[in-house]
């Protein structure tokens, strides 16, 4: 006879005492940690545990006993169901301190390694409308809501959709009215093309059964005020054609007009074939130089990774910049410079720049936004770093004076980090968009390097997530 299952507790009068990881904050009962969405630190609530673990609890708010002086009023309408902007309900200058918060929390608890000077994070002029390239998808099977028509009335009309996953359902689609996260006609655009794909009744993705046409709409917007759209098909069809045609003839302003026919399982298109159906097969980005006199100009293509918030991004790199203290004779390491972006903003500051980058493809977009920006001090390397970067290479290239990391959410690999140790740059200046792993890759860098200085950027208002610069100098 199997042992009944214990119902998971409700806990009266909580406070929620701060924030947490992935979003969430922290509620403490006998010193058991208890991760709580929506909430905000400051609040009692009562909290019902939807999840028991050995080291923790998870749970949800089912009553608000005080607010927190620290809550704002969700401006999205979607808050709660989206995931994309979970601390709507944080004023903006409790979110910012939070995320430095976080910052220091990492140093102290991971990396154990005193901090010279914690700086102020720098925050976003724009709180909202900020992003340069959303991806929305199409689903047969649109998440219902309590403004659909009830099931025992005859349910709704129709349950396709074009919006967000919603989190932790990779097969529904929280269908989006108006999103603050691109500036228009993001919204419109998106918006025409349900409506057409609904009035023509062309089919919706079904991701379970792999069925239907329409999989997924990416929108991109560029600093210069180029537009592009890109459609992605699960099939060929003679309604492609009519499509795209009515979607130029809506919106002239888009400037490059691309489709893709994938039909694969998964999402990604990196490696289908991108057709231009109208335009140019580029978007071009400008970022202001170092001195604020010049700009940069960037090719950027319909899989090319380019800073989402760019008006953050030239912070972020006027920030390492400055960490960096350029003389002008130095050999500089970019380590993973993707398209080469943080490589030509400090090139005209130093004698030689090397880049280094796992993905091939970057590494053909880097060479062509230094050329196009008539940057000749730049070498470029592809391939994978922990096998590039060897004594045999720092030979033949040079000893580095000044390298700069930047990272994917992972870190760095420890031979990589191992490497550094070995070619002994005068100064380390860590770009990070993950600060825990950060702080275990600035553990290891301790053996020989101080952190002199630390300041946080936020490139994502709303959401928790946050990125770090830290000036690392050899002892």
């Amino acid at each position: 006879m199997s042992r009944r299952k214990q119902p998971l507790p409700l806990f009266e009068h909580l406070e929620i005492i701060d924030a947490g990881a992935e979003g969430k904050c922290i509620a403490k009962v006998d010193e058991k940690v208890i991760f709580v969405p929506f909430a905000s630190p400051g609040d009692i609530v009562d909290v019902q545990v939807t999840k028991k673990r050995k080291s923790y609890l998870e749970g949800s708010i089912t009553k608000f006993h005080t607010y927190s002086d620290q809550r704002s009023d969700p401006r999205c309408s979607h808050f709660g169901l989206c995931g994309g902007c979970k601390w709507q309900h944080i004023t903006y200058n409790n979110q910012l301190a939070n995320k430095q918060k976080q910052v220091k929390d990492n140093f102290d608890r991971i990396a154990k390694v005193p901090v010279a000077e914690f700086l102020p994070i720098i925050g976003a002029d724009n709180e909202y409308y900020y992003r340069n390239k959303l991806e929305f998808a199409f689903s047969d099977r649109r998440w219902l809501t309590n403004m659909d028509i009830p099931k025992e009335e005859g349910g709704p009309q129709n349950t396709n959709g074009l919006g967000f996953h919603l989190p932790g359902r990779f097969d529904k689609i929280l269908d989006i009215d108006h999103c603050y996260l691109q500036k228009d006609p993001s919204n419109d655009i998106r918006m025409a093309i349900r409506k057409y794909a609904i009035d023509n009744n062309l089919d919706f993705y079904n991701v379970r059964n792999h069925e239907g046409l329409l999989r997924n709409l990416i929108i991109r917007t560029s600093s210069t005020g180029d537009l592009m759209v890109i459609l992605v098909f699960r099939y060929d069809d003679l309604d492609i054609a009519q499509m795209l045609q009515t979607i130029s003839d809506k919106f002239p302003e888009i400037t490059s007009l691309m489709y893709v026919i994938n039909e694969k399982q998964n999402d990604t298109i990196w490696d289908r074939d991108i057709k231009l159906a109208n335009g140019k097969p580029y978007l071009l980005e400008e970022m202001k130089s170092p001195d604020a006199n010049t700009s940069l100009k960037f090719k950027v293509g319909p899989v090319s990774f380019y800073q989402t918030n760019p008006d953050q991004a030239f912070k972020l790199y006027k920030l390492a910049f400055d960490f960096a203290g350029f003389k002008g004779n130095e050999l500089v390491y970019d380590l993973y410079t993707g398209t080469g972006t943080i490589a030509a903003f400090i090139a005209s500051s130093v004698n030689k720049v090397i880049g280094i980058e796992y993905i091939v493809e970057a590494i053909e977009g880097a060479k062509e936004n230094a050329a196009m920006n008539n940057i000749d001090n730049i070498e470029f390397f592809a391939g994978d770093i922990v096998k590039i970067l060897t004594p045999e290479f720092i030979s033949q290239n040079g000893k580095p004076h000044i390298i700069i990391t930047d990272p994917p959410r992972v870190g760095m690999h420890e031979k990589v980090v191992k490497q550094i140790l070995v070619s002994e740059p005068e100064k380390i200046v860590y770009v990070s968009c993950n600060p825990s792993t950060q702080a275990r890759d600035i553990a290891l860098l301790s053996e020989k390097y101080d952190v002199l200085k630390s300041q946080a950027v936020d490139m994502f208002p709303q959401t928790h997530h946050v990125e770090n610069v830290a000036l690392l100098v050899k002892r």
